[in-house]
């Protein structure tokens, strides 16, 4: 059996959307009424594993092979169009098509910024919904920032997805669509600067990853493993970012994968943080903290702190050194801070730092030995940084 059937669930199994522990407490993560309306996505290639596909090719009298002959096509060449099947019989190809890569997700927008190198799209889904991906090249990398929920649950007030609450979660072949598509895109020239290579993949887009845990692990296992089983994208340049769901980092720590983990902090102190995020309520930061140290033992790879700058809510020097305290108390070198230059959202009363806090902020981290870089903005003229995704048509 493959990595990917070995490690893949069941496609008949649904997320619940809720995360452990939360239909109590002072934090509900719950989807929206009318989830339960929506149906489940069509079932998608990328949903099964290796038996699963065999399984449904002889249903449709066709040799066993030809389900490995169809991932091929999709991961290696990253084609879903029948056309282009030369390899399998003529008759069967349509069918083939329609039963194993029905249509997830449709682009009905895209905008581009800093110089056609950042495109973001906006994508509909089967039942309507939308999500938000941004593809974005850099000098030695092309990074794909994706989603893995519709809208999010975790209600942070600086965020525009988190305003937009969690409608439902995201499936397997909705999430690798995204991916699939931004490599070819790639591939064919279709980001400025010409032809290159998806190198890096960040759950960064809507949604929290820890939220749809089994999902989300599914996709990782194809992204990283080698065609015709993923699309060969190395596990070490696939990042996981969470508000701090601590079950989902306690899980992620015995997946014994090289996945880099970013943990959205923001803030240094509990009574500051539970203002920011409301998760940390039910986890607070020691929790999390351990929860991320605990993640660096077993994976021997730093942990991202990202952290987006508010003016005057907790960009000044006692917040830098509050959080230099924080981190150091573990004791190595574990962490790779990113401050991020908050991404304002229409309507909101958070604003951005002043150049010379965030200036001042990173040198006290840099002071404390603590290795910390000012993340850029990219994409943020057409809504596509971080913190921006709203789903929105223009």
């Amino acid at each position: 059996m493959s990595v990917v059937a070995a490690h893949s669930a069941s496609s008949t199994e649904a997320e619940s959307g809720i995360t452990p522990g939360g239909r109590s407490g002072r934090f509900r993560d719950v989807l929206s009424s009318d989830h339960a309306r929506r149906g489940k996505p069509p079932v998608h290639l990328t949903d099964l594993n290796d038996d699963e596909r065999k399984q449904r090719a002889e249903a449709l009298g066709m040799k066993p092979f030809r389900a490995r002959q169809l991932a091929n096509h999709y991961f290696g060449h990253y084609d879903v169009d029948a056309a282009g099947f030369s390899d399998f019989p003529l008759a069967q190809r349509d069918e083939a098509v329609q039963e194993f890569f029905p249509t997830l997700i449709t682009a009905v927008d895209r905008q581009e910024a800093d110089q056609g190198t950042t495109v973001k799209t906006l994508w509909e889904l089967f039942d309507g919904s939308h999500i938000e991906s941004v593809l974005m090249r850099y000098p030695q990398r092309i990074t794909l920032c994706i989603s893995s929920q519709v809208g999010c649950g975790m209600g942070c007030p600086f965020c525009a997805t988190g305003q937009l609450g969690l409608t439902r979660n995201m499936s397997t072949g909705e999430i690798l669509e995204q991916v699939r598509v931004a490599a070819k895109m790639a591939r064919d020239g279709e980001l400025a600067g010409g032809p290159g290579r998806l190198s890096n993949v960040v759950f960064m887009g809507m949604g929290e990853p820890m939220g749809n845990y089994r999902a989300v692990m599914h996709a990782v296992r194809q992204i990283s493993a080698a065609p015709p089983e993923g699309f060969g994208i190395s596990a070490r340049n696939i990042t996981i970012s969470t508000v701090g769901v601590v079950p989902g980092i306690r899980k992620l720590t015995q997946e014994s994968l090289p996945v880099r983990l970013a943990v959205s902090l923001h803030a240094p102190t509990d009574a500051l943080r539970d203002e920011l995020v409301p998760m940390n309520r039910r986890f607070n930061t020691t929790q999390v903290l351990d929860a991320a140290h605990d993640y660096y033992l077993a994976s021997k790879r730093r942990v991202s702190i990202e952290y987006a700058l508010m003016r005057g809510i907790n960009d000044q020097a006692e917040h830098a050194t509050q959080l230099a305290r924080r981190l150091n108390h573990y004791g190595d070198d574990w962490v790779h801070v990113n401050p991020i230059p908050l991404n304002p959202i229409e309507g909101s009363r958070w604003t951005a730092s002043k150049p010379e806090d965030e200036r001042a902020f990173l040198d006290i981290l840099h002071r404390a030995g603590i290795a910390a870089t000012l993340r850029d903005t990219r994409g943020s003229d057409i809504d596509g940084a971080c913190g921006q995704l709203a789903a929105k048509h223009r």
